[in-house]
């Protein structure tokens, strides 16, 4: 079973209208409701691509309800954890300019996190834990490198779509997969990664650290997949890029669900480009025929020591 985990879900309301303005009555001309945050991403885009998964997390009063319902619409199980707090709304004026409005994120107590913790304990040897957006600096980091250790133990592949201090102590800990963005890669080293000869030289020190694999996206630019006995560069499908929201998390996603049905990185990398680039050329996650439809776009190429030019 394919576990995905969001910390601090929320719904995400998005409304479009011609012009904002601050301090006056704008009136919208479309809106939608989605549920929001890596991990159900994650989980969405999963099921689009043929792959059944379990919502984890923590939500709270009428908006958390709300989620679990949509999800499940679509398919989705979930075992959310109830908190006291509403789960937040995360609004999104899209005009022209986009201007967001955040909720915080839910108070998380310690018997919060050891209902998790169980739940994590009871994965099996095969399964898969995916820990996906912001880690509140409210949890501790001895919490997550506690999961991780459980990972470790028995057998669960654990993947970390996330940055900040908790990934840097994750790191040493031999996650199954990363998938940090060039700038996340470069907070890690607190260096700027200005290129793929960059992303290659801090992957691989990823590498070397005991991450499995790493993928770097770097958004049109494609994306880099290193392993121990492996670096191959991704040439992503050319076409209008209309939303860039979830399109990390597709590619987790694609990766995921190919490499389970036969656990070839190659080919899991390559169905992950697709399924980022199909997210990313649509206003919604992506759906199954649009990332077969691009498959044949993405470019694999092996990238060499030699190709490192500093």
């Amino acid at each position: 079973m394919i576990y995905t985990c969001t910390i601090a879900p929320s719904v995400d309301y998005t409304t479009y209208l011609p012009e904002f303005e601050a301090g006056k009555l704008n009136r919208s001309q479309q809106v939608y409701y989605y549920p929001g945050g890596k991990g159900i991403n994650v989980s969405r885009v999963l099921k689009r691509l043929g792959a059944d998964s379990r919502a984890l997390g923590f939500a709270g009063g009428f908006t958390g309800n709300y989620i679990a319902q949509f999800l499940e619409g679509e398919g989705v199980a979930t075992d959310f954890i109830p908190v006291e707090d509403i789960t937040r709304i995360n609004v999104k004026i899209k005009s022209a300019n986009e201007t967001e409005l955040n909720g915080p994120a839910p108070s998380i107590s310690e018997s919060h996190l050891e209902v998790l913790m169980e739940k994590i304990k009871k994965m099996e040897r095969g399964d898969w834990f995916v820990l996906a957006g912001t880690l509140p600096d409210s949890i501790p980091i001895d919490f997550f490198k506690r999961v991780a250790e459980i990972c470790q133990r028995g057998g669960i592949r654990l993947v970390l779509d996330t940055s900040g201090p908790a990934l840097n102590e994750l790191i040493g800990l031999k996650p199954f997969l990363i998938k940090p963005n060039e700038h996340e890669l470069g907070e890690l080293f607190g260096i700027v990664i200005s290129d793929k000869s960059d992303a290659y030289s801090y992957a691989k020190k990823l590498v070397e650290k005991g991450v499995e694999n790493v993928i770097v996206s770097m958004g049109g630019e494609g994306a880099l997949l290193v392993a121990k006995d492996l670096a191959v560069s991704a040439e992503a499908p050319k076409q209008k890029v209309v939303n860039t929201v979830g399109a990390g998390d597709s590619l987790v996603s694609g990766f995921i669900a190919s490499y389970v049905k036969d656990e070839n990185p190659l080919e899991a990398f390559k169905y992950g480009v697709a399924s980022g680039s199909a997210t990313a050329f649509r206003s919604d996650l992506c759906d199954k025929p649009d990332v077969e439809a691009l498959l044949g776009q993405v470019k694999l190429t092996p990238f060499h020591e030699q190709d490192v030019t500093k």
